[in-house]
């Protein structure tokens, strides 16, 4: 039945495969008879939806009411405009007033084609995948970690070889393309900023403490028999990418697919063995929906052979095949309403999913330590932490989770905008799973634009066309999550992707809502309470949510010293020490607004020295790369103003869009930046 009326309403619509548009088309013939009954209906829906809550007007169902409603009210104009004057036209006749009758009744009838006339622009439910002004420096949530809120940033471009062409015998997980003893060093850092520690051994029991004692297991550090689960991030093995007989790689179009770097988790082993004292057999690795290539197996078993390396079906070659608990643990908190049993061209097929069944690992696993690989994703937006967790459940594929993700079909991003239930939220939240994460590390070393494409180069600073050489790490899920979503959003848009036969997946429309979600519940979906365990506790604050300032100085509210939002602490391995210990802003010198903003086609940037001092003054745009120099060179004291005519380095003139005018000035103490936003409008 369910079928049937849908196939008699698709004759009133169609949908685009492969934007999402979905196009209204009622028949002529009953336009005139249905429009004032419709119209009257979508601007009632619109008014007691939009008056309690603002934030739906971003719900696909309030894009297509819009319009509807808006025409009827103009049809509704139309009609009285019409009423109105034929009644001043009689009147006028009958006073025998001509002149002025027949004025009232051309009104009447530009009244009457007002009301009749139609467009035909057709009414779309879907906004396209273009970029979306998200608003800045506006935490949602509560801030967690030892650090609230502290996502720290590792970047080191020796830790990656930049001359690495990832084609067959040269790809990026190959030691020859991994500086381990970078990597290493890389994570020591990371870990010590995480937890303000001073050595390895006191940072890690710091974590495990803050862990312990937010998990109600009190003021305790690791203890031996506990077991630690390194969940990796294994997305290409599937048929065909490796042999049978020892899952060596193989060399086909998918070699090479950007996944969990095995030097990232080497360096995470080394710590744990060596630092923490983990028995070898009491630390679990893998991805249980997938297997472990042989590189990966080859370098950790060779200094840790005891280690308990998972397998999806294949207890060989030093594997064991992980164990499917049948017991459902994971409630989802649509109820049914949105997941189904599906496939990947049509994920609305087949019987409501509510539950679901874990690896055993995940029940027995005391600690887990999370290692996405930082992508976009064709269904998702992104891919991190949350989306990790698609392969954690004991199906044999994740096709009934889509539904709950921006676009369910490839290149079908239906379920775009915010509010809209989100199965991430449930997955960040369940106890199994984000719940028991010890702390979020993100692999950054080479990333890519979407979760089975090959590893790409970042054009945004500091990156400027090389691999992104980074790792994150922090307690507060949510805000790693926004701080990824925020170099991929900056990395990845429409334009610039075009030039590099990429894709822009983060730039959908609500790729971000289940972060909003995951943050406070006052924007979850009407109707639905996040209760992934299903035992009527509903989730707090899983963390918190904001998007930085600009992609140049990627400053969040913490940062900013304006609210409690994301601190991004930054270890930039490529600046001089003085650079590192000279961080704040000087107080010798200023950088004002410029004026006209916005402007058309100059504009005016003025900027005050108050000692002798070198100077660079450059133009930015929102992906970070400089596009303008206007001053490089030695000053005096004084104050100065500099004229941009909208023109790049190349003497071709600048698009429309945001810029980012950035001062920096060298002194005796250090080099020191300021940096401000300007609008060009043509």
């Amino acid at each position: 039945m369910r079928q049937k009326i849908k196939k008699y309403f698709s004759r009133y619509y169609s949908e685009c495969p492969k934007t999402g548009k979905i196009k209204f088309k009622i028949p002529h013939r009953m336009t005139k008879l249905l429009f004032p009954l419709i119209g009257l209906m979508s601007l009632l829906w619109f008014l007691t939806r939009i008056i309690p809550k603002p934030s739906r007007a971003s719900y696909p169902c309030m894009k297509v009411a819009a319009p509807v409603a808006s025409g009827f009210v103009v049809y509704l104009l139309g009609l009285l405009t019409s009423v109105f004057a034929f009644h001043k036209a009689k009147k006028y006749f009958q006073q025998s007033r001509y002149t002025i009758a027949v004025f009232f009744i051309l009104f009447a009838l530009v009244g009457a084609v007002w009301m009749t006339g139609s467009s035909d622009k057709p009414t779309y439910a879907y906004i396209n995948k273009t970029a979306v002004e998200q608003p800045v420096n506006q935490p949602v949530g509560e801030a967690k970690g030892i650090f609230p809120g502290r996502v720290v940033w590792v970047y080191d471009p020796e830790a990656t070889n930049e001359n690495c062409t990832n084609k067959w015998g040269d790809a990026w997980f190959l030691p020859k393309n991994n500086n381990q003893d970078v990597i290493d060093k890389m994570f020591t850092d990371a870990l010590l900023a995480m937890t303000g520690e001073k050595t390895e051994a006191e940072a890690w029991n710091a974590a495990f403490k803050f862990f312990n004692k937010n998990h109600e297991k009190g003021d305790v550090g690791f203890e031996e028999g506990e077991i630690i689960y390194i969940k990796i991030n294994a997305t290409s093995t599937w048929g065909g990418n490796y042999d049978t007989n020892n899952f060596s790689v193989k060399n086909n179009k998918n070699y090479g697919i950007s996944e969990t770097n095995p030097h990232l988790v080497l360096a995470i082993l080394r710590q744990l063995v060596n630092v923490v004292g983990v028995p070898q057999e009491d630390i679990y690795i893998g991805d249980p929906m997938k297997h472990i290539y042989k590189h990966s197996y080859d370098l950790w078993s060779a200094e840790f052979p005891d280690v308990h390396y998972l397998d999806h079906s294949s207890n060989r070659v030093g594997r064991e095949i992980a164990v499917k608990s049948s017991k459902k643990v994971i409630q989802y908190s649509d109820k049914g309403q949105v997941l189904r049993e599906g496939d990947w061209n049509d994920a609305t097929k087949g019987a409501p999913i509510t539950d679901d069944a874990l690896y055993s690992i995940y029940h027995n696993a005391d600690y887990m330590i999370n290692i996405p690989t930082l992508k976009g994703h064709k269904h998702a937006g992104i891919t991190m932490f949350a989306k990790n967790h698609f392969g954690s459940h004991t199906r044999n594929d994740a096709k009934h989770l889509h539904n709950g993700l921006v676009a369910p079909e490839q290149d079908n991003p239906r379920r775009t905008g915010y509010g809209l239930y989100r199965v991430t939220v449930d997955l960040m939240g369940h106890e199994m799973l984000g719940g028991n994460t010890l702390f979020f590390l993100m692999d950054a070393l080479y990333p890519s634009d979407y979760e089975i494409d090959k590893p790409d180069k970042f054009l945004m600073a500091p990156f400027n066309n090389d691999w992104m050489s980074s790792l994150f790490i922090s307690q507060d899920m949510v805000a790693i999550e926004s701080v990824g979503y925020d170099f991929l959003y900056t990395e990845f848009t429409e334009e610039s992707v075009k030039s590099r036969g990429l894709e822009a997946y983060p730039q959908m429309e609500g790729t971000d809502d289940y972060l909003h979600q995951a943050a406070d519940e006052k924007n979850w979906p009407e109707g639905i309470v996040y209760d992934p365990e299903g035992d009527g506790t509903k989730l707090t604050s899983l963390g918190v949510h904001e998007h930085w300032n600009n992609p140049v100085d990627k400053q969040y509210t913490r940062n900013l010293g304006v609210g409690d939002g994301i601190e991004l602490y930054t270890i930039d391995n490529t600046q001089t020490s003085v650079e590192k210990e000279n961080l704040q802003v000087a107080g010798d010198f200023d950088l004002f607004q410029n004026y006209p903003n916005p402007f058309n086609p100059s504009t005016n940037i003025q900027y005050e020295l108050k000692s002798d001092t070198r100077i660079e003054l450059s133009i930015f745009n929102t992906l970070g790369q400089k596009i303008r120099t206007l001053v490089n060179g030695h000053q005096l004291t004084g104050s100065y103003t500099v004229s941009w005519n909208g023109l790049l380095d190349t003497g071709a003139p600048a698009p429309s869009g945001v810029y980012i005018y950035q001062l920096i000035v060298e002194s005796d103490k250090g080099y020191f930046t300021m940096s401000k936003e300007m609008l060009l409008l043509k």
